[in-house]
């Protein structure tokens, strides 16, 4: 065999493995962007669907665009109020509001609900007025804690609070009655001592049901919120809310409640990203 033969037919092979590489990564790469769209549709496609109908439906007519503006008039709006900085005066004030009250249930709610888990005395002599506290609607009780703290910051953070500490209390207690005893009596075995233990076994294993109530309260702090803004407040999202309602803002309202929406998201995201965080050995496919 001449060295041009040799070369020829190298030169052909690896041109055929190039083309069949080629050929083979496309639909490879097609495949993957379709599961992608296809996971996109499924999981978003009923709120994109909602937003292109509002989008449709007010620009043609089929709503009244002043009590449904379009949504693209209320991105602007919200992009006007975020670029001259007057919203971002609001969500400062709200984030703070809603952050200490939201670390206050937190530096709260999670002790008592350890030790109201592990001492059964404690939990059944604090659970009924616990439970009558939690049925008591935290709006029907903000009249009283403006009457005892006045209108000032006090009493909506306070409100706040009240309404974010029982999630995370009886999230925490129960994710601590819940806690397998065959774990407990197993460290017990092999010479764990109570605080070995709790430190160990109960925590780590109640951990998930924290989370649970830190994203229920997290998601009712800002429910509670706009009601604290709405009484005796002259900033905030939820103030931005109802002074655009009284002057017939209509863009500028559903903008701060859009700005609601996300802040609501992003809190909730960002507990998931620490819950998994912390709590690998707990996840499916992990």
């Amino acid at each position: 065999m001449s060295y041009e033969h040799v070369n020829t037919s190298l030169a052909a092979g690896f041109g055929l493995g190039r083309a069949e590489g080629h050929s083979t990564a496309i639909p490879a790469i097609a495949s993957r962007w379709r599961a992608l769209l296809g996971s996109i549709v499924a999981r978003y496609g009923l709120v994109l669907g909602f937003l292109a109908f509002w989008q449709l439906s007010s620009t043609v007519g089929w709503v009244n665009p002043a009590v449904f503006p379009p949504l693209d008039v209320i991105l602007s709006a919200l992009w006007s109020g975020l670029a001259s900085g007057a919203l971002l005066d609001d969500i400062a004030i709200s984030l703070q509001r809603s952050g200490i009250a939201f670390a206050a249930a937190v530096a709260v709610g999670i002790p008592l609900g350890l030790f109201m888990g592990q001492v059964r005395l404690v939990e059944q002599a604090l659970d009924p007025i616990l439970q009558l506290f939690r049925q008591t609607s935290a709006l029907a009780l903000y009249p009283v804690f403006i009457l005892l703290l006045g209108l000032g910051e006090t009493s909506k953070v306070f409100v706040i609070f009240w309404a974010t500490l029982f999630p995370i209390l009886l999230s925490t207690t129960g994710g601590v009655k819940e806690v397998d005893n065959k774990l407990i009596e197993m460290a017990r075995t092999y010479g764990a001592g109570p605080l070995t233990v709790f430190r160990r076994v109960v925590l780590p294993a109640s951990v998930p049901a924290i989370f649970v109530g830190l994203r229920l309260s997290a998601t009712t702090a800002l429910l509670l919120l706009i009601a604290a803004e709405m009484i005796g407040a002259n900033k905030g999202i939820g103030f931005q809310v109802m002074n655009a309602q009284y002057n017939f803002q209509i863009p500028l309202m559903f903008a701060a409640i859009l700005l609601l929406a996300l802040l609501g998201l992003a809190a909730n995201a960002l507990l998931v990203l620490a819950q998994r965080n912390l709590c690998r050995w707990s996840q499916p496919n992990a």
